[in-house]
């Protein structure tokens, strides 16, 4: 286990605001030294005599040179953000106003700082346990309103307290059944079996919920591929025109006009779509068209939610049912979408009356284009979990829950089967060590470098 740290000997530095020119730019300090070497630049009030989390106008002078006229907030540990002295810079966004300040600090004791080393300090020093550290990078990162509510969410602790609680009980467990062994002679009983058989009983509900949330967790951090599919003509560019209120696609009565994929994002309710155009499926003599062709089979594999649109003038009903035979033989997650029916739809409804599921629009007129949006994002978004509820989005977690899982199993078979305590013992430890290694209370120092190396310099 990597013991919490309470200070670093050395001092580093980073811009924390985004790259490139902007009207202000924001440079942050860390460490014991981060005020010493402030004031030694700073022109203006004695930093050393002002009080936390206060904030002074003056300048930055490197050897005789003024550099900016800035504003220093200051931070005084524990009550920062990484629990060390922060110092936070804010001066013109010139890029070179930056650098030149960034070099005065290293030339007086400042290093570089690495990616995510702010966040892994605070992390060390007990101001965040890992799962809150990894969800600032979802909250930077976040762009969707559901990737923001989820990852804030984390970041306050909600999954964090869930999983501390159960430990906490695991623990209480562990240290009881333990206790029998010291009186192994007694055959006395601590561990109630019928508390311990409930705990496990919820705990197992709890880690099947976070387990399951996953699914729609990835889709909310990362958006769902959504593959447009279908004949040549069909209107696929017509309906992503539509969706997307602008001319993205080129539109044209020749079968065959999209020849490659065509890929833009929709934000439907929070989620993000990644809509991908196709080349229409049939077969052809023309190479390039042929190509396309296979390209669209390619993103039908790869995609989550497949939108198979389909003239409902042309497309005769034992076609298509022949289509969804073959979508649901591939375990292929799709949409039944009926084009063109501005005109007859009453006779369109009844002719596909024994396929259950279609949807039928218009996408050149849009009509009921709003429908589609709300089965997409019920397609992708599992009836039982809302944003409101704890959704794991992290593929770490993921894998560590289902290890936890897995004990807990073991840990119930063996009472079933009347293990002694020191084997049961060893099953409650194993959930405790995935627990651990979520919230980060069983770690190393390799595994903290690679998670903290996917963050942006500067957090």
């Amino acid at each position: 286990m990597l013991g919490k740290l309470s200070g670093f000997d050395d001092t580093i530095v980073a811009v924390a605001t985004a790259p490139g020119l902007g009207a202000i730019a924001v440079i942050r300090l860390s460490g014991s030294k981060a005020f010493d070497i402030t004031n030694g630049l700073f022109k203006g009030k004695n930093l050393l005599l002002q009080p936390s989390h206060t904030i002074h106008f003056g300048s930055v002078v490197s050897e005789g040179t003024v550099i900016d006229e800035v504003v220093v907030s200051l931070y005084k540990g524990p009550r920062s953000y990484t629990g060390e002295d922060v110092i936070e810079i804010s001066c013109h966004g010139s890029p070179y106003i930056q650098q030149q300040i960034i070099d005065a600090t290293t030339k007086a004791g400042a290093r570089l700082a690495k990616p995510g080393e702010f966040t892994q300090r605070a992390f060390l020093n007990g101001k965040l346990d890992l799962t809150q550290a990894e969800s600032v990078a979802d909250l930077i990162a976040s762009n969707s309103a559901a990737s923001h509510q989820t990852a804030m969410q984390q970041m306050r602790g909600g999954f964090s307290k869930e999983l501390h609680h159960l430990r906490d009980q695991l623990i209480t467990f562990s240290a009881l059944i333990e206790l029998e062994l010291d009186f192994s002679q007694e055959d006395v009983e601590f561990a109630d079996r019928t508390r311990l058989y409930e705990l496990i009983s919820s705990s197992t509900t709890t880690i099947r919920h976070l387990i399951d949330s996953f699914r729609m967790g990835n889709v909310i951090k990362n958006g769902v591929n959504t593959a447009i599919v279908g004949k040549p003509n069909a209107g696929k560019s017509t309906l992503l025109n539509t969706l997307l209120n602008e001319n993205r696609a080129i539109v044209s009565d020749i079968a065959g006009t999209t020849r490659d994929t065509i890929e833009e994002v929709l934000n439907i309710e929070g989620i993000l779509f990644r809509l991908i155009d196709t080349a229409g499926i049939r077969e052809s003599n023309d190479t390039i068209e042929s190509i396309g062709v296979q390209k669209t089979m390619e993103k039908i594999k790869e995609a989550g939610v497949v939108v198979y649109l389909f003239d409902a003038n042309e497309m005769s009903v034992a076609e298509l049912r022949q289509q969804v035979v073959a979508f649901e033989a591939d375990k292929i997650n799709f949409l039944l979408v009926g084009n063109k029916t501005d005109i007859g739809e009453a006779a369109i409804r009844a002719k596909f009356s024994e396929i259950p599921g279609i949807l039928f629009i218009s996408a050149k007129k849009h009509d009921h284009v709003d429908d589609l949006k709300s089965a997409l994002v019920e397609k992708v978004m599992s009836g039982d979990i809302n944003t409101e509820d704890t959704i794991v989005t992290n593929a770490r977690h993921h894998s560590a829950l289902q290890e936890v899982l897995k004990s807990l199993f073991d840990v119930k078979g063996g009472m079933d089967n009347g293990l002694p305590g020191d084997l049961l013992a060893l099953d409650i430890r194993r959930a405790l060590h995935f627990l651990g290694e979520i919230t980060g209370e069983v770690t190393n120092e390799d595994r903290l470098d690679y998670i903290f190396s996917k963050f942006c310099i500067g957090k």
